[in-house]
């Protein structure tokens, strides 16, 4: 079938909207019919070959729309389904098993290869290969060849522009709190770059009851979205040493911080800036081969714990009917940093996303 698509030609450069040939399901696939996706900033740095992708590809990860067509080993699916879409996974290795497909063996495989797991890819153009299947949906697109694995059923009640940021971002750093970190109540946690996952991460910590909230960006809207959504402080990390006014905030540092930003100076400072036995979670994603030098007795003298977190440890078919649940009773206001755009208008939308003045973008098929 013939569909529109976004497609990445080479690093960098600007998404060109261009007719694809769709190829038939495979038995464990699932054809959904895209309505919306968000703009994540995994999307941009495998655009600019952070991760190195192959191209041309179609990318997008957080797609939600409208199941056209189940494979004949699908069973838990019909045509009709309203769906959002999450990351792939293998569903057979030992993590998997265990029901932590985050840190799946071939997560890496099933999500940034862009092709099938044999290499192959259900996406062409003009007889050509183009690469898809990226985090199993390539969701830039009108259409999207899934799998079974990672489609989530969505309630009729929650508009698709609203539910598809959850498949990434969203259940990224509220899962990081939530899941991972699970603060006591009253409790201090640090937010390094409130963007969409660090403001998802804010508000995780309203909701687990964290009594001092502190988010830390160099962008004036997003400092005061957080403080809007339930920060009881933030940090201009222009100012200075967001470090030193941590520890004042917490009266000697933090018990919880959740890095977003991928900058390794900032990796270090909100490190430092826990308390004995704090934990920091690490979700910012640098370029492959970036390193971040840690002073050992900074971590080993007060058992101060660094851990990284994928897609915040979530079990996508559970976690995302509970966040949308708190989003529909008014605890989980994710909609407040979303601006919706035509899918024409994508590069539009990343030059928004990219500049700052738009959090999370959406984009509308």
């Amino acid at each position: 079938m013939r569909i529109r698509a976004a497609v990445t030609e080479s690093t960098g450069a600007p998404f060109e909207i261009a007719e694809l040939e769709l190829g038939e399901l495979r038995a464990g696939e699932v054809l959904v019919e895209v309505a919306a996706s968000g703009i994540c900033h995994t999307d941009l740095i495998c655009r600019d070959q952070w991760i190195p992708v192959p191209l041309p590809a179609v990318l997008g990860h957080e797609g939600a729309g409208v199941v056209k067509a189940v494979g004949s080993s699908v069973t838990h699916l019909a045509v009709g389904d309203r769906v959002g879409m999450s990351f792939n996974s293998c569903g057979r290795c030992p993590m998997c098993l265990r029901g932590q497909g985050t840190y799946c063996h071939d997560i890496f495989g099933r999500n940034f290869a862009a092709a099938r797991p044999d290499g192959t890819s259900a996406y062409s153009r003009a007889g050509e290969v183009v690469h898809g299947h990226f985090f199993g949906q390539s969701s830039f697109a009108t259409h999207s060849v899934a799998t079974a694995r990672n489609v989530v059923s969505l309630p009729d009640s929650v508009d698709f522009e609203i539910a598809a940021p959850f498949g990434c971002g969203i259940q990224t750093g509220a899962g990081a709190v939530l899941n991972v970190m699970r603060p006591p109540v009253g409790s201090s946690i640090v937010v390094t770059g409130t963007g969409a996952v660090g403001l998802s991460a804010v508000m995780a910590a309203v909701i687990a009851g964290c009594g001092t909230i502190i988010g830390v960006d160099v962008k004036p809207n997003r400092l005061e979205l957080a403080r809007d959504l339930g920060a009881t402080h933030v940090i201009d990390a222009n100012s200075g040493d967001f470090g030193e006014e941590i520890r004042r905030i917490t009266g000697g540092g933090a018990n919880y911080a959740i890095e977003t930003t991928g900058a390794p100076p900032v990796l270090r400072t909100a490190l430092e800036a826990l308390a004995p036995r704090g934990e920091l979670g690490v979700i910012g994603a640098p370029e492959f081969g970036v390193d971040v030098s840690l002073e050992v007795q900074s971590i080993l003298s007060v058992g101060r714990v660094i851990r990284g977190i994928v897609e915040g440890d979530a079990v996508s078919e559970l976690f995302l009917p509970t966040l949308i649940d708190l989003w529909q009773r008014g605890r989980f206001p994710v909609d407040r940093m979303m601006v919706n755009y035509d899918f024409d208008r994508i590069n539009e939308a990343v030059h928004d996303a990219e500049e700052g003045t738009t959090i999370k973008p959406v984009l509308v098929m």
